[in-house]
């Protein structure tokens, strides 16, 4: 334990590939079906195994778990479900050992009202900790201080009846928002922070960031437009959280000072922060907040975890980061699943049937992207979305608009290790989501044993990306391609190399520069083929094809 000064320089995370872990969902080692710290630990060398830089372990902290964690009623103690705090410091410890670092969940913006902190200040409006929380009296008819929403549907002001005011909840009725204009409750978030760095994490992933600031005021949100709201909701247009501009409950520029004072502590021990923007309008948020040395040091949005996944989304989505952050020095981090939405192999199938090619283009896209990346548990695997009955739905995100929208429960089943073993080998009891049959023929052991699989491809790219700086750190430029394909060079100046992802069911082809050859070594199956003629050279690609190019001029310094 203690600071870790000796890696407050290092850039390892620039560039980084993180793998995240749902802890409820990884492996149970003791049997009462929910996943757990030493479950996690008898797993790293599968994670180890894929060539990723570190993991992103989601909470597991003390908490009555009705958003499953991310109500935190302890920062500083792990909840029985998932181990001790013993448990932890030897999970951390192997991780070291395997190379790996680790990236812990924090939630400041709110916790559980089961928190000490919020049980004194609900009790009295006098007590120490009375302004700890977002507390405001009711209009003169009793209807809450302002139009605020919940992003999980509803009013986001809780009445309290011991206060007789209202406390805001950007979420969860049972997560209330903590007062961030307070400098005490500042100060004990850092405090918190400062709890772990001394445990020795290399990380953390702050939850919602910007939700950490509301408007002191109060004022309401307008109303939201086409042309106002921005192209990527971090909500469904069903939900009526989608109806606003959210101007004044989250996104607050003194977030930016708070975030200093955070970035500062952190660099005291070495440790990196990834930020969590949901916001309409996420880029410009995302390059104040990492700007360069003096904030989070990188941070990702929901940008690539919509339905929309054609080439002319991805590519905006993808400039309006780079376009941005070039002003700050700021970093940006992909991903194309988490548990908060569908998984990648059936949110962007079209509703068409499984399909291997398209997996790993998907992870080929995710890698080829300038930023770090994240990589969902089981994305390894192209395990799709699974289907959970509505009778054993637990997250009370999907029972409250079902059927229309079905949770976030089908990315959170349990992760199929052995396919022949009960519950597909994650636990000896009951599953607290049942394992999906559908996963079980995708297994890490079955996968394992086939060297055409999913699992590995993915461990050959992913080591492979490693040896490849230009995918690591390079800068990125689009280049305008026909139909469905994506295009895109990477560069440091000096060297280069070409990206041309097919994102369509059907074959495609192009012309191709003169002296532009494939790259040698890449580990990609002959998805792409280069036909010379008299007249021109053409590069066609099969369905879900990539291609890595290369100046022939530079292929032998690649």
């Amino acid at each position: 334990m203690g600071s870790k000064t000796d890696g407050s320089s290092s850039e390892w995370w620039r560039g980084a590939v993180i793998y995240q872990i749902y802890p409820r969902s990884f492996m149970d080692s003791d049997g009462d079906g929910i996943g757990d710290l030493p479950g996690i630990t008898s797993r790293l060398e599968h994670v180890a195994s894929l060539g990723v830089d570190a993991i992103w372990v989601s909470p597991f902290f003390r908490s009555p778990m009705k958003d499953f964690g991310y109500d935190v009623a302890d920062y500083r103690a792990v909840d029985p479900l998932f181990g001790t705090l013993a448990d932890f410091d030897a999970m951390l410890a192997r991780m070291h050992e395997l190379g790996l670092k680790l990236i812990i969940d924090q939630v400041l913006s709110h916790t559980s009202d089961q928190h000490a902190w919020f049980a004194e200040s609900r009790s009295s409006r006098d007590t120490p900790k009375t302004d700890w929380y977002v507390w405001a009296d009711p209009k003169p008819d009793g209807t809450p201080p302002n139009n605020w929403l919940s992003v999980f549907g509803g009013p986001a002001w809780q009445w309290d009846s011991r206060r007789k005011q209202y406390y805001l909840h950007s979420f969860l009725a049972e997560q209330p928002d903590l007062n961030f204009h307070n400098p005490e409750v500042q100060a004990a978030l850092l405090g918190e922070v400062r709890f772990w760095c001394e445990r020795g994490v290399d990380g953390f992933r702050f939850d919602a960031c910007n939700h950490q600031f509301h408007d002191a005021l109060l004022r309401d949100n307008p109303p939201a437009s086409l042309a106002s709201i921005g192209e990527v909701s971090t909500v469904r247009a069903d939900n009526p959280y989608a109806m606003q501009q959210h101007l004044h409950d989250k996104s607050q520029p003194e977030n930016l000072v708070f975030l200093e004072g955070l970035r500062r502590l952190l660099d005291g021990y070495g440790a990196v922060a990834l930020g969590e923007v949901g916001d309409e309008n996420a880029p410009p948020v995302m390059a104040r907040y990492t700007e360069r040395g003096k904030r989070l040091h990188q941070a990702y949005s929901f940008s690539l975890l919509t339905a929309d996944h054609s080439p002319a989304h991805l590519r905006h989505q993808v400039e309006a980061l780079d376009d941005a952050l070039a002003h700050t020095g700021g970093w940006g981090c992909w991903a194309v699943s988490n548990h908060d939405v569908p998984r990648v192999a059936t949110r962007w199938s079209d509703g068409g049937a499984p399909d291997t090619r398209r997996d790993r283009l998907w992870l080929a896209l995710l890698l080829a992207l300038r930023g770090s990346a994240s990589i969902y548990q089981g994305e390894e695997l192209g395990l799709p979305e699974a289907e959970v009955p509505f009778e054993l739905l637990q997250d009370p995100y999907g029972r409250a608009f079902w059927p229309e929208f079905k949770g976030r429960d089908g990315c959170r089943t349990p992760m199929p290790w052995t396919a022949e073993a009960p519950n597909g080998g994650f636990t000896t009891g009951t599953p607290w989501l049942p394992m999906y049959g559908s996963h079980l023929p995708l297994a890490v052991e079955r996968q394992a044993a086939d060297p055409g699989s999913m699992l590995a491809f993915s461990r050959a790219l992913l080591h492979w990306r490693r040896t490849q700086p230009l995918l690591r750190t390079g800068g990125i430029r689009f280049i305008d391609a026909p139909g469905p394909l994506l295009r895109f060079e990477r560069s440091d100046g000096n060297r280069s190399l070409q990206v041309v992802l097919n994102l369509g069911s059907e074959p495609v082809s192009m012309p191709l520069p003169e002296g532009l050859m494939p790259l040698v070594g890449q580990p990609l199956a002959p998805t792409a083929v280069i036909q010379d003629s008299d007249e021109k050279r053409m590069l066609t690609l099969s369905p879900y094809g990539v291609f890595f190019g290369t100046p022939a001029a530079e292929e032998g310094r690649s």
